[in-house]
């Protein structure tokens, strides 16, 4: 199992050049373009995580966002740079599907003011005065 593992893991960037290769001679654009350009991505897409990862984590440390938000989409950006790292153009293809992919769409699960409540009411408010006896 772990000389399967290993087989994998060794063969897919030889299979992944050829592909490119491949593809390059399909497409008549030479293959140190697609190379040059999914390494130059990769460059452009760790260094702006860089530099969003720390206003991420200062957000975190004052309570404006969550921490295990910012470490999910730090983790996925850092994973889709080091595919566009690897030469050949089927890891290019999981780095976009994994950018593509909508991880953190949902309910804000920040902070809320004192009063505030987090279930929604179909009614509607009543006005009135409050007497204590």
């Amino acid at each position: 199992m772990r000389f399967l593992l290993l087989a994998i893991v060794l063969a897919f960037p030889v299979i992944d050049l050829y592909a490119t290769v491949r593809f390059a001679h399909w497409t008549g654009v030479p293959a140190w373009v697609w190379l040059g350009m999914s390494v130059i991505t990769g460059f452009c897409l760790l260094q702006s995580e860089r530099q969003a990862f720390r206003a991420r984590l200062i957000a975190a440390m004052h309570g404006e966002q969550s921490v295990l938000r910012g470490l999910l989409d730090s983790g996925r950006k850092l994973l889709a740079a080091l595919l566009f790292l690897l030469p050949g153009i089927i890891s290019d293809i999981f780095a976009l599907t994994l950018l593509a992919l909508p991880l953190n769409v949902g309910r804000e699960s920040g902070p809320q003011p004192a009063g505030a409540r987090r279930t929604r009411s179909t009614r509607s408010a009543l006005d009135g005065e409050f007497r204590r006896d």
